[in-house]
């Protein structure tokens, strides 16, 4: 008679065990990146209030993100021990505590120290979800629920920036951003009763000694060029998407738009398109293959980037959108066809996923801001626009379908 591990299949779609797992997993998406994108909308406010330029101001950005990248790939060897649902619990109630205490630092180089700390904490969410997702749910619906995970956490992001701009500027960027640890609180709260304990996770000391050996399943995680072809993409596409959120305020807020803070943080609504892209973006890549949906997705986002560089303030929030669902489709397809690809080392492939897809953003975020402020608006679209280039070279050349 097999084992419980050995028999499982996962859950089917529809069931409410199912249910929970997807809305646990979108409360976690919620407590993680509401918090680390909270201050880029507020970025402007924060330059002007402690006298620095913009590219030093996305530093903020960049320390939790750096932090993050670093800390995914510890996470999920911890997560191997414990637990999936025990680290991710584990991971978003403490890096809750941290953003609280973030606003409070006296200086910048105390904030963005409990930036990279509150980023090592985040790791464990993003780090561990997909491979959980990849145990607990049927093969033939996994694409769709990471499609469904990725929607969730776009409603992270879009959250934590739409707080905290309109809340800044009628109090202070410090207030804002302590409305939003509020918010990730209670649904850090609500992750960690709804969500199902695993049953698909198999302890290391259950499974071969090969097969639990650290070392082989990082030279799986490795060793594979599809995998490096996918962390390719997250690495481009993640580094220019952030680039575009971190420094578009700063443009809306000069002239010729001259935008209100309260204004400018309502761009962050365009995640909704990326909301919509990727909760579809599985559907389509059973129809018409995960590397087409892919590619048209970066090629989707180069569009709405070049769209961004008009003086029509209609089509830069036209493009803004565009670009957001284009970038949005790739990723759930990339994050997706990672946990697809690693039938070994499945949680360690998905953690070098997120270390590429946030150390892009780390430096990529601030390097945007060194062609904003040598040219201009067109200097960061044309970084972007070079990036996701790059990211369709690698992908039509290295990605196939088995």
């Amino acid at each position: 008679m097999m084992s419980e591990p050995e028999a499982w299949r996962g859950r089917v779609r529809g069931t409410p065990a199912y249910r929970r797992v997807l809305f646990g997993l979108f409360l976690a998406g919620v407590a993680t990146f509401a918090q680390l994108y909270a201050p880029q909308a507020v970025l402007p406010l924060i330059a002007h209030d402690l006298g620095v330029s913009e590219a030093t101001s996305a530093l903020i950005i960049s320390a939790a993100t750096l932090g993050l990248a670093i800390g995914v790939l510890p996470w999920s060897l911890v997560a191997d021990r414990v637990g999936r649902v025990r680290a991710m619990i584990a991971a978003v109630c403490g890096a809750t505590l941290v953003g609280f205490a973030v606003p409070f630092a006296p200086t910048l180089e105390l904030m963005l120290a409990g930036r990279f700390v509150e980023g090592l904490l985040i790791g464990g969410v993003p780090a561990v979800a997909i491979a959980y997702l990849a145990e607990e749910i049927v093969p033939e619906h996994a694409t769709r629920a990471a499609g469904t995970y990725i929607a969730g956490t776009t409603i992270g992001g879009l959250s934590g920036r739409i707080i905290s701009g309109p809340v800044a500027e009628v109090l202070t960027w410090q207030a804002g951003i302590i409305v939003v640890a509020a918010l990730c609180a209670l649904c850090a709260v609500g992750f960690a009763v709804l969500t199902p304990q695993p049953r698909g996770f198999v302890p290391p000391r259950l499974r071969t000694q090969k097969a639990s050996s650290v070392s082989v399943r990082i030279r799986a995680a490795i060793s594979d060029p599809r995998l490096l072809a996918l962390y390719a993409q997250a690495f481009l596409l993640m580094g220019g998407f952030v680039a575009v959120y971190n420094f578009l305020g700063f443009r809306l807020m000069s002239e010729p738009f001259s935008l209100p803070p309260t204004i400018v943080s309502l761009i962050f609504l365009a995640y909704l398109g990326g909301t919509w892209s990727s909760s579809w973006a599985g559907a389509l890549a059973a129809r018409f293959g995960r590397r087409a949906v892919l590619v048209a997705g970066v090629l989707v986002m180069v569009a709405g980037v070049a769209a961004t560089m008009s003086e029509q303030l209609v089509l830069v929030l036209a493009g803004l959108i565009v670009m957001t669902a284009g970038f949005f489709a790739a990723h759930s397809i990339a994050s997706g066809w990672t946990g697809a690809v690693a039938t070994v080392g499945r949680a360690q492939a998905s953690s070098l996923y997120n270390l590429s897809y946030y150390a892009g953003s780390s430096v990529f975020g601030w390097l945007g801001g060194i062609f904003l402020a040598g040219g201009g608006w067109m200097g960061t679209a044309i970084m972007v626009i070079a990036l996701a280039a790059v990211a369709v070279i690698v992908a039509a050349g290295m990605l196939r379908e088995n």
